[in-house]
């Protein structure tokens, strides 16, 4: 049976968000999973590590000298706040690019505040506010590394993305991988949750170089990958050191954790209706339920086990619980 994310009114369930997930070990075995484990979704920007990672072992991370900082963002889903935006064009002038040489397309931050000053002042978005900017300019470091032209590659057939996408079937063992467009315009994988989080444990186990140095960037700086208040950047936080996450667009999510029970563990996580809503309660749960949290990491992220849903006028009329159904 999946995980269950129950949204009540009252006494009542009103609606239901259905979470699929898989953990597998370092042998590649699954040790659990609720749902179908062979569910076949879109990775979306769940994929950024690994994306990252390529680009590390290709050695453009270090040609453009990228810092550790750097690399993280490469990682990041990130709310366009002044910190991301500045780290983005930071990277940009040290490959002596512009901002016209993204292609990811540009909008307003996620961030309320810096949203709000943005509007207030003026001021319009530009790629380098898009969550994914970080990520693109990973990959204008790898095409320039690459002696590639910088025009075009988000397209599936420019050097940049064949690296990128060979690397991922490398680590997946897959040699014929689905891809389609993701939100900034980048190939997007369609893979198993079981895939998916093999490839997560890969990134916990660190036993590859390129994955352990952003393995390690994202422990160093959580709230390059996120930002305020963001479920990612607290998650990596409250770990200290133990783990990492990434979420995807249409919620789904990798973790990496290291644990006593399993040793390095992957996990997958799909909400079957794309709610995001629903996934940080489907991720505390699945992980207290298999008690692979500690008590201090789960005071720190006690927030994200419920949510509270209130009307206009401020009025509790409902919460978000998950259940794991056997």
């Amino acid at each position: 049976m999946p995980i269950s994310c129950r949204v009540t009114r009252g006494d009542f369930t009103e609606s239901i968000h259905v979470a699929f997930a898989v953990i597998v070990d370092g042998e590649g075995q699954i040790v659990f999973s609720t749902g179908d484990p062979h569910y076949l979704t879109c990775i979306r920007s769940s994929l950024k590590p690994f994306q990252a990672a390529a680009s590390v072992k290709a050695g453009a991370v270090d040609a453009a000298g990228f810092d550790e900082k750097e690399l993280a963002l490469m990682c990041a889903s990130h709310k366009g706040e002044d910190i991301h935006v500045d780290t983005a064009l930071s990277m940009i002038n040290k490959l002596d690019l512009n901002i016209d040489d993204f292609e990811c397309g540009s909008h307003y931050p996620s961030d309320t505040i810096t949203r709000h000053k943005m509007i207030r002042e003026n001021e319009v978005a530009t790629a380098l506010h898009n969550n994914c900017s970080g990520k693109h300019a990973g990959m204008l470091a790898l095409a320039k590394h690459l002696g590639a032209e910088t025009k075009g590659y988000i397209n599936e057939e420019h050097p940049v993305q064949r690296i990128i996408l060979e690397y991922v079937a490398e680590l997946s063992g897959e040699s014929d991988i689905p891809t389609e467009t993701d939100g900034c315009s980048a190939p997007t994988p369609f893979m198993t949750l079981k895939k998916i989080a093999e490839i997560f444990q890969s990134l916990a186990s660190c036993k590859r170089p390129e994955l352990k140095k952003v393995y390690d960037a994202m422990v160093a700086y959580p709230e390059l990958v996120g930002g305020t208040n963001h479920f990612d950047s607290m998650f990596i936080s409250a770990l200290d050191g133990r783990g990492v996450t990434k979420v995807g667009g249409e919620s789904v999510r990798g973790i990496s954790l290291n644990t006593e029970k399993y040793g390095p563990i992957g996990v997958s996580i799909k909400i079957l209706d794309g709610s995001f809503r629903a996934m940080p309660l489907a991720v505390m749960k699945l992980l207290e339920h298999l008690e692979l949290l500690s008590e201090h990491e789960k005071n720190k992220l006690h927030k994200f086990r419920t949510k509270k849903l209130t009307n206009h006028n401020g009025i509790q009329v409902g919460h978000i619980e998950a259940h794991v159904d056997f």
